[in-house]
């Protein structure tokens, strides 16, 4: 008779569901998913959920395999000697192999009075709390984006579009990931939108207040709702369990997604730190790596050696309102930063580079997606 494999997914993320459903390829093998929420998150639309375009929650049923098991419930530990984690609700739940899927969250702002004042968007419950703070703000309220990457970008056209008079601030450039042909597509239809862009090196917020924004250069800008999109942090599930991390918390592994310090635990998404160099922080990294620690344990189960990770960052979609957007390529040799700690998505790391020179871009043109 073969013997039943138990496999635990702990977080019902992109990268947690995508490693679920990987996992029901083997009918010998039974997947657990515990996740907080009876709801899918879909992170990429938080910031419609504020601007009242969508609510950015889909039933599991439309996006994980009926043969997951999924348990609503918070992880507490991992006691990886014992192969078990223990819940919120004093159970706990076996396992042979675990995948570790905890996302990411808002990081503390590390700015005086933002933990105070502003609005954190980076999860559902604050997106949540956020929207009818917006609802209640008179027409004409200022409202403050800090932070100028995609979730700040999308903010800010959501909510212009809207009719909201928003300044979007930057603290240094508009979309540091963009070619500058795409910058200045975004920046062109941000000002449609009637959206204040403030760019530049003296834009770093220092202060938040109940009813302003300061700047580095000393400027105090009214601000009736601030909403801050800088800055990701991890749980510190693996850390309190006893698991090595990088700084940030998220879970060392080696190249297979493996943990450092047990064969039986995988990494996958936001919370993993492959070779202390992580990808990313991203939906796009995320749907890569959860099939990818699927099949590191499927390996395992089939006595082969697991594949080292690939992963690719093939393009880059912004939405600026429900009515227009920016889709950029990448190119082969469109690589991350290795002075901003962020790992290279190209086979040789020797190649890494901040080149963009091979990145067509699309302009910004109409759209009739909804999404």
């Amino acid at each position: 008779m073969t013997e039943n494999t138990d496999v635990v997914v702990v977080g019902g993320g992109y990268a947690g569901v995508m490693a679920a459903n990987r996992l029901t390829q083997r009918d010998d093998v039974t997947v657990t998913l515990i996740n907080p929420r009876p709801t899918f998150v879909e992170r990429i639309r938080l910031h419609q959920l504020v601007g009242g375009s969508h609510d950015a929650v889909l039933d599991y049923r439309k996006v994980m395999s009926e043969r997951v098991r999924l348990v609503v419930d918070t992880v507490t530990r991992i006691d990886a000697a014992a192969r078990s984690v223990t819940l919120a609700t004093c159970g706990t739940v076996g396992y042979d192999y675990l995948v570790y899927a905890v996302g990411s969250g808002s990081a503390d702002p590390q700015v005086p009075g933002a933990a105070e004042f502003a609005h954190p968007i980076a999860g559902l419950e604050e997106a949540q709390r956020l929207r009818p703070v917006v609802d209640a703000a008179p027409a004409t309220a200022a409202v403050t984006v800090v932070g100028a990457g995609a979730t700040g970008i999308e903010t800010a056209a959501e909510l212009a579009e809207e009719g909201r008079t928003v300044t979007l601030v930057c603290g240094g450039v508009l979309g540091p990931s963009l070619h500058p042909r795409g910058r200045r597509s975004v920046a062109r239809r941000l000002a449609v939108l009637g959206v204040t862009v403030l760019e530049g090196p003296d834009t770093k917020v220092t202060a938040v207040t109940r009813d302003a924004v300061r700047l580095s250069d000393g400027r105090e800008l009214p601000s009736e709702v601030t909403i801050w999109t800088t800055g990701f942090g991890v749980p510190d599930l693996a850390a309190r369990s006893g698991l090595s991390t990088d700084a940030l918390g998220r879970l060392l592994t080696d190249e297979t997604l493996t943990s450092v310090d047990d064969v039986r635990i995988v990494a996958a998404g936001d919370s993993a730190a492959p070779s202390d160099l992580p990808f990313r922080m991203s939906c796009q990294a995320a749907v890569q790596l959860g099939p990818q620690a699927a099949e590191t344990v499927l390996s395992r189960l089939a006595s082969e050696q697991p594949a080292p990770i690939d992963v690719g960052f093939v393009s880059q979609c912004l939405s600026l309102g429900r009515r227009a957007g920016v889709f950029q390529l990448t190119g082969r040799d469109r690589v991350s930063s290795a002075a901003s700690g962020a790992r290279c998505v190209v086979r040789d790391r020797a190649r890494c580079s901040s080149r963009f020179g091979r990145q067509p871009i699309l302009s910004v043109k109409p759209t009739d997606r909804n999404g």
